[in-house]
């Protein structure tokens, strides 16, 4: 009898205790929702999707992961987030080391246009370029990052236009084979799942022509290097492309991400498996992309 009456008193103090509990767990957890929800960045790389980037090989690391590129200690680099897009900035250059972004299928529209914008210095940084430098240099502001790949967002859109996301580029390259590789990757990206994409300047180059009070060297080539790591089984492309007109059109430009690395110096998708990283950066053909 007193083990059984010993048992019923703390009967009342367990409830409670279970109780006080429960009410805490509940206050914790309206409370990290409530937190979840306010906090949006400029970067929007982690995403949902992350966790099903799988491939028909295996588990395909984070998009936030494959964004990373690896460049020499010698470069001068300064890392800038903006929404929807990174830019790797080299302030002695005046322009991008490299620019880079995830293309999902749902952003290859959307409601905004370049008249939400306008060209501007990034006041946030040393070493921008300026309006003046553009001005009547007889070279377009190239956008490495493009508007139209920014139309979901408004601050999206509005980032791109910093200064800080262009290059001086040839209007007949800017017009032609660079934005007919923009619109194709929309459309790969609807067809093959998101984009991890990467542009930029050869900065390795020689560049004896300048432009504008900064001095801004004007890029002989440039460079495109596209990973789709979702598609069955993964795909890589790359072009460089001359600043000026293309002969023979964008598919003229095709190579290997392996020859971009060799010509830069970076190294992209090294996050991926040996494997994949391999056979992806050796691909150069168009056809499996169009297919």
């Amino acid at each position: 009898m007193s083990a059984r009456r010993k048992k019923s008193d703390n009967t009342p103090r367990l409830l409670i205790a279970l109780l006080i509990a429960g009410a805490i767990a509940v206050a914790y957890i309206s409370q990290g929702n409530v937190r979840t929800a306010d906090t949006e960045t400029s970067t929007t790389i982690e995403r949902d999707i992350d966790s099903e980037n799988k491939s028909a090989k295996g588990a395909i690391p984070s998009f936030t992961e494959l964004e990373k590129v690896k460049i020499p200690a010698d470069i001068d680099n300064q890392r800038l987030n903006y929404r929807g897009f990174t830019v790797a900035f080299n302030p002695i250059k005046h322009q991008p080391n490299y620019t880079v972004w995830t293309l999902e299928p749902e952003k290859t529209d959307g409601p905004y246009t370049r008249n939400d914008a306008n060209f501007r210095p990034d006041e946030n940084v040393n070493g921008s370029a300026t309006l003046d430098d553009y001005r009547n240099s007889g070279f377009d502001r190239g956008h490495m990052a493009p508007a139209a790949d920014m139309k979901w967002s408004k601050q999206a859109m509005s980032d791109c236009h910093l200064l800080t996301n262009m290059c001086p580029q040839d209007n007949r390259l800017n017009a032609g084979a660079w934005a007919t590789v923009e619109k194709n990757a929309r459309k790969w990206a609807l067809k093959h799942g998101p984009l991890v994409i990467i542009a930029g300047p050869v900065l390795t180059d020689i560049m004896p022509r300048t432009i504008g009070p900064s001095g801004i060297p004007v890029p002989e080539r440039f460079f495109k290097v596209i990973l789709a790591p979702r598609a069955d089984p993964p795909m890589g492309i790359a072009f460089i492309m001359p600043n000026s007109y293309v002969e023979g059109g964008a598919q003229a430009t095709v190579t290997s991400i392996d020859e971009v690395e060799t010509i830069t110096g970076f190294d992209f998708f090294s996050a991926l498996p040996d494997d994949i990283e391999t056979e992806v950066e050796q691909q150069n053909s168009l056809r499996r992309w169009n297919r």
